[in-house]
């Protein structure tokens, strides 16, 4: 798949967009890893979006075009990486929940020290901390391959995708539907709860 390619899906439903972007690659300076699971969140009618309703000077980068970061602090602790992926007039983002240590494993380990490899990146908080990731990124183009921080297409869809109900909503702000999308051939990096493969 091409960058323009990655786009054009970003341009499409976010919950058909948020599997596409498995296998890619998330770039930032000489870190490299592999994402290998994404959550959809779907601004017009999903209340777990922050996109869900109305626009503000915080979440306008999910209003915008397709591809840019949006990054928040989650609790005021964590710093959390999503995507902006939407129909025209539409509003969603997909957030970027694992990856798979490529290259640079040096720096997230100085950036998380004391956890296993594959601990690194294997949550949104982890991933961000790993990477160095803040609000200093936020709003840049993601499919912009001169960018510091980008992603590049995965060359083929991956092999099999799992999914499941997102991870940490209450109940009623549709934590039941299946919007979490696993590499199913890369259980070992993803987040927990870690799904069984039958």
């Amino acid at each position: 798949m091409t960058q323009e390619q990655l786009r054009d899906l970003l341009r499409q439903d976010v919950v058909a967009a948020a599997p596409a972007l498995l296998g890619s690659t998330l770039v930032y300076g000489p870190m490299r890893a592999r994402i290998v699971e994404t959550e959809a969140y779907r601004g017009e009618d999903d209340p777990a979006c922050h996109a869900y309703r109305k626009s503000s000077m915080k979440n306008m980068v999910l209003f915008g075009e397709p591809g840019h970061a949006y990054i928040y602090l989650n609790y005021g602790v964590h710093w959390m990486l999503n995507i902006s992926a939407h129909r025209s007039g539409d509003a969603a983002g997909i957030l970027v929940r694992a990856a798979e240590p490529i290259e640079g494993i040096e720096q997230m380990r100085i950036n998380r020290p004391g956890v296993a490899d594959e601990e690194l990146l294997n949550g949104p908080g982890k991933l961000c901390k790993g990477f160095g990731i803040t609000q200093a990124v936020n709003g840049v183009d993601l499919l912009d391959l001169a960018g510091e921080l980008h992603i590049e297409a995965a060359p083929e869809p991956v092999a099999k995708v799992i999914t499941g109900p997102r991870i940490g909503l209450a109940t009623g702000k549709w934590h039941d539907v299946p919007w979490r999308f696993i590499e199913a051939d890369r259980l070992r990096w993803v987040s927990r709860p870690r799904p069984s493969v039958s």
